[in-house]
C-alpha cells in the first residue's frame, strides 16, 4: 500500500533513458561524425544510448507517440522474454524477466502531450464483447483492491494494472459497450491518483463523447477538475450546465452544479468558496448499471474533485 503523500519522481530525462536504454543497447556505438551534443554540455559519449534517435525534423507530437510506442513495446519484448524462458525451462532468467517487468510498473510515465495519450477517434460503442467484457471486470477488480474509494491509501502498482485494462479495452475493443466506462476509470485513475488533471478531463470527456448516455458522472467529474485544479472557469460552468440537463441521476453532484453555476454567473462571488462538494460513497466502486442510472449512486469518489 502506498500513502498517498508527495513522493520524488524521475525526471523526464531518467525516465527516456531507462525506457530506451534496453531498445537500443544492442546497437552498435555511434561514431564521432553521428554522436550527438549533449544538452548540458556534457561529453557526447554519455549520451551514447539515446544519440541513434534522430529528432531533426520531427515535431513533438512525433516524438512523443514514438516515445508511447516503443514503451508499450519494451514491455511486451519482456513478456515474450519471460515466456521464453519459461518455455525452455530457463526458470532464473524469467524470474530475472519477470522481475524487469515489475520495476517497469513502478517507473513514472510522464503524459508528455495529452492530445497524443488520449485516443482521439469517434468511436460507439455498439457490442457486447467477451474478451472486453473480462479485461473491464479485471479491472475494476484491481481499482477496488488498490483502493478506489479508501481514503489516503492505495496502491500504486495495482492502479497502473488497473489503468492498463482499460486503455487495452480502449485500444483493442474500440467497438466494445464498456469503451465509455473504460474512459471514465482511466478518468478517475489519472484524477485521483496520478494527479494528471488534464489527461483526467480529456477521458471524462471521452467517456460522454463515445456514449452520451454514459451511466457515470463524467459531465460532473470533468466540471469539477477545470473549476478547482486547472482554474477554467468557463469550460467548468459550461459542464455544470450540462450536469443540469443531461446527468440528473445523482441529485447531491446536481444540487452542487446548481449552486456553483450562481456563483460562477455572479462577477462579485465568482473566485468565492464554492458549497462542499458532496463526500465519496466509500465501499462502492462499481459501476452504476446503464438501467436503473436515475436510481443508482455513482461510483465511489464521485463526488470529489
Amino acid at each position: 500500500m502506498t500513502r498517498r503523500t508527495d513522493r520524488t519522481l524521475l525526471s523526464p530525462f531518467s525516465i527516456f533513458v531507462v525506457v530506451f536504454s534496453p531498445l537500443v543497447g544492442c546497437q552498435s556505438p555511434p561514431t564521432s561524425e553521428t554522436a550527438s551534443p549533449s544538452m548540458s554540455g556534457r561529453p557526447a559519449s554519455g549520451l551514447a544510448a539515446t544519440s541513434a534517435v534522430d529528432i531533426v525534423g520531427v515535431n513533438e507530437a512525433d516524438l512523443v507517440e514514438a516515445t508511447a510506442m516503443h514503451r508499450q513495446a519494451y514491455r511486451q519484448h519482456l513478456i515474450a522474454l519471460h515466456g521464453y524462458y519459461l518455455n525452455h525451462g530457463n526458470t532464473e532468467k524469467a524470474r530475472q524477466a519477470e522481475r524487469e517487468l515489475r520495476d517497469l510498473r513502478k517507473v513514472k510515465q510522464y503524459r508528455f502531450l495529452t492530445e497524443a495519450e488520449v485516443p482521439q477517434r469517434s468511436l460507439r460503442p455498439s457490442q457486447s464483447i467477451a474478451a472486453a467484457d473480462a479485461l473491464y471486470e479485471d479491472g475494476l477488480h484491481y481499482l477496488k483492491s488498490g483502493g478506489h474509494g479508501i481514503p489516503l491509501y492505495y496502491d500504486e502498482n495495482k492502479m497502473k494494472i488497473a489503468l492498463e485494462k482499460f486503455q487495452t479495452i480502449i485500444r483493442d475493443y474500440p467497438m466494445s459497450d464498456k469503451i465509455d466506462d473504460a474512459a471514465f476509470y482511466c478518468g478517475e485513475i489519472h484524477k485521483e491518483y496520478f494527479n494528471d488533471n488534464n489527461t483526467a478531463v480529456q477521458f471524462y470527456l471521452k467517456a460522454i463523447e463515445w456514449d452520451p448516455n454514459t451511466p457515470h458522472s463524467a459531465r460532473f467529474q470533468a466540471a469539477v477538475v477545470l473549476d478547482y485544479r486547472l482554474h477554467d472557469r468557463d469550460a467548468a460552468l459550461e459542464l455544470y450546465q450540462r450536469v443540469l440537463k443531461e446527468e440528473t441521476f445523482e441529485k447531491t453532484n446536481v444540487s452542487f452544479s446548481r449552486r456553483r453555476i450562481g456563483q460562477l454567473l455572479d462577477p462579485t462571488r465568482r473566485g468565492s468558496v464554492a458549497p462542499t462538494l458532496p463526500e465519496p460513497l466509500v465501499g462502492t466502486s462499481a459501476a452504476p448499471s446503464r438501467a436503473s442510472t436515475a436510481q443508482t449512486t455513482p461510483p465511489a469518489e464521485e463526488g470529489r474533485p
